[in-house]
C-alpha cells in the first residue's frame, strides 16, 4: 500500500464540546487533512513540544524519549496503519544498533513522541481517503504554495454553532455544515459530521 507522509498543522479545540481536541494531521504536499480526536492530556503533551517548552519535571513522554535516548534507541518514523471503527492504529518504528523494532501505541502516544523525535509521520492511502478532509486550496496565498513554516494553531474563536441532529439532515445540508465547522476549524466537531457523509455514501 502507499505511504503518505503527514506533518501536524494544528491542535484544535472544540468551540462546541468542552475537553474536546483534535491533533490535525496535513498531508505534505496535498491539500488533504486527517482529524484525531484526543485527550487533553495528549494535547498537552504535543504542544508542549511543539512549543519547545521546557516543564519544570518531565512529563511522560519526555521521560519516554529520555530513556530511549539513554539506551541509543531511536525512533525513525510513525506509521498510522489502521483505522478501525473510528480507532485510528499506530505503531513506533524504532533502531536499536542495527535491529528495527515495531511497538504498538495509541495514535495520540505516537504523535506525542514523533514531536519529541522530529521523526516522519506516514499513513496509508486508504486510511486518508476514507477519513481525510479537503481543503478547497492550499494555506497561504490563493493559488501559490505557503513559504512559511506551517506552526499548529488553536480553533479560531467564532460564535458556537447550534448542535443540529446530523442524522436528519439531508447530504446537501451535511456538505454545507460541514465546510462551516472547517471554516471554523473545529476539526473536533468536523469528524462526526464526516463520518455520517461517508456512511451516507456507502448506504450505510
Amino acid at each position: 500500500m502507499k505511504k503518505i507522509e503527514l506533518e501536524i498543522v494544528a491542535l484544535s479545540h472544540s468551540i462546541t464540546q468542552t475537553h474536546s481536541y483534535a491533533v490535525v494531521l496535513g498531508e505534505v504536499d496535498g491539500l488533504r487533512r486527517l482529524p484525531i480526536v484526543i485527550g487533553g492530556f495528549e494535547a498537552q503533551a504535543i504542544a508542549v513540544a511543539l512549543e519547545r517548552m521546557q516543564p519544570s519535571r518531565p512529563l511522560t513522554h519526555d521521560l519516554f524519549a529520555n530513556f530511549m535516548a539513554t539506551f541509543s534507541i531511536e525512533l525513525t518514523e510513525v506509521m498510522i496503519y489502521k483505522l478501525e471503527e473510528g480507532i485510528f492504529f499506530s505503531k513506533l518504528m524504532c533502531r536499536h544498533d542495527s535491529e528495527i523494532v515495531e511497538i504498538d501505541s495509541r495514535t495520540s502516544d505516537a504523535l506525542a513522541m514523533a514531536v519529541r523525535a522530529n521523526c516522519k509521520i506516514y499513513t496509508y492511502e486508504n486510511i486518508l481517503e476514507a477519513a481525510g478532509l479537503y481543503l478547497e486550496q492550499p494555506e497561504g496565498t490563493a493559488g501559490e504554495p505557503s513559504t512559511e513554516t506551517k506552526k499548529p494553531k488553536p480553533a479560531a474563536q467564532g460564535a458556537a454553532m447550534p448542535d443540529a441532529d446530523i442524522k436528519k439532515m439531508s447530504l446537501e445540508e451535511l456538505n454545507k455544515l460541514l465546510q462551516q465547522v472547517l471554516e471554523q476549524e473545529d476539526y473536533v466537531r468536523a469528524i462526526p459530521i464526516r463520518d455520517e457523509i461517508n456512511n451516507r455514501k456507502k448506504g450505510k
